[in-house]
This record gives C-alpha cells, sequence and structure tokens, in this order.
C-alpha cells in the first residue's frame, strides 16, 4: 500500500519549485516527440501483418454452417462491456439475445492481453464487475489476467450466455431495414441474424497497432505483438517462467502500461533485453497485496458499488470524507485536486484555482522523478527514464518491478529521446547509428485509436437510407449523451464516447448498460419499437461536448503527444470528445434527464 503523501497544493512554496525552468523543460521534451504524421505513423494490422491480429488461443478457424435467426438484441462485444450490457438485458426480461465475439471465448482485454504479468491497475474489488451478483472475491487487490479471464467466463455462466453466444464470429455488416424496422447482421461466417435492438461494446482498445519503423517488415527473426503473447516461443505462463528466452536477445518496443507490466518478466529470463523507449510512462508504487478473507467475510450488501462510487467521487477530485480504496490513484488525485479544498475553493478564482493545479502537478512530477533516482542505480538510465509532462498527459502507471529491472547487467533501455528507432534489419533494431541484434522483437504498441469508429469496430454500419456511419461520422463523432446518433434507430454505442469517463472503466460500462437497457425496457413496456435522437438534440449536444471540452483541449495542446493526446492532433485524442464537467456530473444529468420523464431530445415510437 504506498503511502498518502496528500499536500495543501496551496501551500506549496513557490521557491521550492523552479517554475519557469520545469515549463521550459516540459516544452523542451514535447516538442522533440511531436511527429507531423500523427496516427498516420503507425500501420494498419491487416495483409502482410494480420498475423499479428490471428488468434493464438484457438485450435484453428471456426467451422460451422451458416445461421438464419431472428432475436431481440445482439450484443456485440463478449468482453466486459459486453457481458454487462448482456446482463442488464438479462435482468430487464429480455433473453432472447445473441452475443457476437470475434475471439474464441469472453473476456475481450483479457481474453487478448495475457502477457507476462498482465494484471487490472484498478483494484480488483471495484474493478471486476459483479462480484455480489457471482459471488465472488477476487484472490488480490490487483488480479493478474487469468483471474480476470475466468472472471469474465464466470459472468458468462452464471446468466447462461454461452448458449446464446456466436464465438469466432466477426459482424462485417450491419444495416437498418425500415419496412420491419429492425436491423439485419451479416458475419464472416455468411450468418444473417435480424434484431430489433443492436448494443455494440466492440472497446476502444481492441485493433492492435504497429510503428511505421522502417524496414519493420524486413526482419528475420520473430515477432509478436503483446495482445498475443506467443508462449510457444517465450516459454512459461502469465505469471512467468519465460525460460525459452535464456540464449535470446529480446526487444520490446514500447514504455506504455503493457511494457511496464511485462518487461520485468522478460528481463529476469532473457540473455538480454532491449526496452525501446519513445517517452516514458509516470510509474509510482503499485503495493499489491492478497485479499484479507476475514475482512471481504464483514463486507456488507451493497459494498461494492458503495466502493465504486467513493472511488470514482475521489478520483474527480470530490472530497469524501474516507477513502474506500486507498491506492495509488486516489492518493495521486487527492495530491493534484483534493489538496485544492483547504482552501474555499468557491473563493477561488479559475486563475488561482489554475496556479495551484499546475504546482501539485509539478510536485507530484518531482516525487515521480526523484523516486527513479533512488532505484535506479546507473544515473544516465535513470534520466533516461524520467517523464516531462503533465500528470494526466498520459495514463499513470504503477509498478513495483518495473524500474529495478533496469539494475540488472542484462537490461538496457534504448532511449530515442522522442524519435522512435531509425530502422529495423532483418537482424536487429537501429537507433543512432548503432545496431542492436536481437532475436526477437516484442511489439508493445498498444491499439489504434483516432481512427474511424466502424474501422476500429471492423464492421460497417448502413442506417436509414443507406447512409453509413462512417459518412455520418466523417465531420467527428455526433451523438446524444454518447450512445446514439440521428438516423440510426435502436443503434446503441457503449464505451467512451461523448459521454463521462471513469479511470474505473467497468463502472463506467455498468452505468451506460443500466441507463441504455432502461430506455429500451422502458420503450417496450409501451409497445414502442424505435428509439432514436432528434437531429437537433444530436446537434445541442455535439456543442455542450465541444465547449466543455476547452479546457481538456487548452491542457492537452501542452502535452507530449500519445494517445490521449491523438498523437498531436487533438481532435482526434481519446478523451476529448467526453463530457468535460466529468463523470459525477455526467451521471447527474443522465439521472435528471430520466426523472424529467420527457425523454428529451429522443424520439420513441
Amino acid at each position: 500500500m504506498p503511502e498518502s503523501t496528500v499536500t495543501n497544493a496551496a501551500a506549496i512554496d513557490e521557491q521550492e519549485l523552479d517554475l519557469a525552468w520545469l515549463r521550459q523543460k516540459y516544452l523542451e521534451e514535447r516538442q522533440k516527440r511531436i511527429n507531423a504524421r500523427g496516427n498516420s505513423q503507425y500501420i494498419e494490422v491487416k495483409g502482410d501483418f494480420s498475423r499479428f491480429i490471428d488468434d493464438p488461443y484457438v485450435d484453428g478457424p471456426l467451422v460451422r454452417d451458416a445461421v438464419a435467426e431472428t432475436v431481440e438484441a445482439i450484443v456485440i462485444g463478449g468482453g466486459f462491456g459486453g457481458l454487462l450490457a448482456a446482463a442488464e438485458l438479462h435482468k430487464a426480461g429480455i433473453k432472447d439475445i445473441r452475443i457476437i465475439e470475434k475471439a474464441g471465448d469472453f473476456g475481450g482485454t483479457w481474453y487478448w492481453n495475457r502477457y507476462p504479468g498482465a494484471q487490472c491497475d484498478i483494484e480488483s474489488y471495484i474493478y471486476m464487475p459483479l462480484l455480489e451478483e457471482t459471488g465472488y472475491i477476487p484472490t488480490e487487490k490487483y488480479a493478474h489476467a487469468a483471474e480476470l479471464f475466468a472472471h469474465a467466463r464466470r459472468i458468462g455462466e452464471h446468466f447462461d450466455f454461452y448458449p446464446r453466444t456466436h464465438f469466432q464470429t466477426q459482424i462485417t455488416e450491419l444495416r437498418w431495414d425500415e419496412a420491419e424496422s429492425h436491423w439485419v447482421a451479416r458475419t464472416d461466417h455468411d450468418d444473417t441474424i435480424k434484431a430489433r435492438w443492436v448494443l455494440s461494446a466492440s472497446g476502444p482498445l481492441n485493433r492492435p497497432k504497429l510503428p511505421g519503423i522502417p524496414g519493420v517488415d524486413r526482419f528475420k527473426g520473430h515477432t509478436f505483438h503483446t495482445s498475443r503473447w506467443d508462449y510457444d516461443y517465450t516459454g512459461g505462463h502469465s505469471r512467468g517462467g519465460l525460460t525459452k528466452l535464456a540464449d535470446k536477445r529480446i526487444a520490446i518496443i514500447g514504455t506504455g502500461a503493457t511494457a511496464i507490466q511485462c518487461a520485468p518478466y522478460v528481463a529476469r529470463e532473457a540473455r538480454h533485453l532491449y526496452v525501446v523507449q519513445r517517452t516514458p510512462s509516470t510509474v509510482d508504487i503499485r503495493g499489491n497485496r492478497p485479499t484479507d478473507f476475514e475482512w471481504a467475510k464483514t463486507l456488507p450488501s451493497g459494498w461494492q458499488r458503495a466502493r465504486m462510487d467513493n472511488f470514482n467521487q475521489l478520483v474527480s477530485g470530490i472530497y469524501a470524507d474516507v477513502d474506500l480504496v486507498q491506492d495509488g490513484w486516489t492518493f495521486l488525485f487527492g495530491e493534484m485536486t483534493l489538496a485544492h479544498l483547504a482552501e474555499d475553493r468557491a473563493k477561488l478564482s479559475a486563475e488561482e484555482l489554475a496556479r495551484l493545479t499546475e504546482l501539485a502537478d509539478f510536485r507530484k512530477g518531482n516525487q515521480i522523478r526523484a523516486r527513479l533516482d533512488k532505484v535506479v542505480k546507473d544515473p544516465a538510465t535513470a534520466d533516461g527514464l524520467k517523464p516531462w509532462y503533465g500528470m494526466m498527459c498520459k495514463r499513470p502507471t504503477f509498478n513495483d518491478d518495473y524500474l529495478e529491472a533496469f539494475n540488472r547487467p542484462n537490461v538496457t533501455l534504448v532511449d530515442t529521446k522522442g524519435r522512435g528507432l531509425d530502422a529495423i534489419t532483418e537482424t536487429g533494431i537501429v537507433f543512432d547509428g548503432v545496431e542492436y541484434p536481437v532475436d526477437c522483437i516484442i511489439f508493445a504498441t498498444g491499439f489504434e485509436t483516432g481512427t474511424s469508429y466502424t474501422r476500429r469496430a471492423a464492421m460497417e454500419v448502413y442506417g436509414r437510407n443507406g447512409e453509413t456511419l462512417s459518412q455520418h461520422f466523417a465531420g467527428g463523432l455526433r451523438t446524444l449523451h454518447g450512445f446514439f446518433t440521428d438516423n440510426f434507430p435502436n443503434f446503441f454505442m457503449l464505451g467512451l464516447s461523448q459521454n463521462g469517463f471513469k479511470p474505473n472503466v467497468t463502472d463506467m460500462l455498468a452505468e451506460q448498460s443500466e441507463h441504455v437497457v432502461g430506455l429500451i425496457a422502458a420503450a417496450r413496456a409501451t409497445g414502442a419499437t424505435r428509439i432514436e435522437p432528434q437531429p437537433e438534440a444530436v446537434d445541442a449536444w455535439v456543442g455542450t461536448i465541444r465547449e466543455k471540452s476547452e479546457v481538456a483541449r487548452k491542457f492537452l495542446a501542452t502535452c507530449t503527444p500519445g494517445y490521449f493526446t491523438g498523437e498531436g492532433e487533438i481532435d482526434k485524442g481519446v478523451f476529448v470528445d467526453t463530457y468535460g464537467d466529468g463523470s459525477v456530473a455526467f451521471t447527474a444529468l443522465l439521472r435528471e434527464w430520466r426523472e424529467a420523464g420527457e425523454r428529451s431530445g429522443l424520439k420513441v415510437w
């Protein structure tokens, strides 16, 4: 458990921070990393690179007869988002459903991400959904991948979803049938599935990407993406034992949340590990520990929802009398935002609040960098690992083994200082005129963001009059509350869009599922068969989102490039279109909208 270091930001002595120097340093480091190509610097995984998205966890392609069927609802995706949506439908009495999942089982992120060290970075007691419903208590504060995958399967079994799911199946086309008021889905197995309602929970981070490094297609050694970890090559399993790497020189490209977790395991077993870094992550204390099952026995009914709400309140910068979670996230936001509450916030001008926030941010950054000097023995390596950007420019990471791995003699940081590698040859990686021979390249390069919704979902959606969703969103995302858009009746988008973002994504998805299914259930109760927002309501909501994103846009414009910033193209940033007043305000907005009973902006008939 990390120790709380919450400090009154207003009391920070500005003399302890060289503000002018820090501002200039952050700017210089940002400038090094700006790439005019933006998202196009990455390669779409298809064609010759399709092996990076093949499913290594099934025996082979599924062979089955095509299905022609009609159901009440289709749920796209079998990760936690899809499972939560299906569970809400089930609880609402809508049991005639079909889940479509491209993987071989439930799990989503936790089906694909089985790399060594993979675990949730939000505590498992609030991250793993439906714990009370399934009667399960996680074995540790931050559950590892196998336990998370098993829980997804547990949910599937608890609600009897397996017979209602087509696995290893991808919807290629959704088309609205105006005459019949239903959707027609076609799949890569030539299925034709008709449904009144479609809930899409394909996930915002599901399509692997590769860096467009010159020569990336020339390397003759072994390669794979972390979301398709090759244990046949490495040996071992998600908790370690990668003994086949004993004579191997490995390069891991990327230093985001995935590499932070898997690099220490590779370091323990490989002959040599090169960690290729463009931009370092902020790495704070994790503090994992086994579950105290005596404590678990004392938990009252409703404990998980109370714990989720408490966490979300604190990470939204809203004071609470108690911190139930007490982890790196709540401590971070305590230092960054709650410290201001020592002052009467109502008396703080916007300028003063911005000043205090900047001070707190710089101070926390200094703490992160000071920890590096204490942990990493080689001063040059420690300096290379230091992040120079605002704490929320990138997703914070928490790990107790990553920094220590660089003290091993067989680990080398290849700090490209924001440029990335110069080239990949047939036998190695090249930076600054130096070639590092390697036997295997592991791409810890994340997933596509900033590309079109339909590209990431790998399907096209045709609304009324044949308009495609790609055409509809050509000028940018346009929704009402993030869930539905005009001209596409009964099509509901779950996930990260023009709604309230929660760091605990499964909590966000649970709230969305409950809201959307509640609307469907209410419509069915009156005999209605269509739900669609009015165009003027969509226009107004897009305007609201844009207006409330101005503060975020200004902040992101100061950040080093990454998927938060759309690689420098702010409009393509993963969070730029979320509700700027935060998730607590968004939850209140939805509640008031429902309680008004008018379904303002929504046409139900």
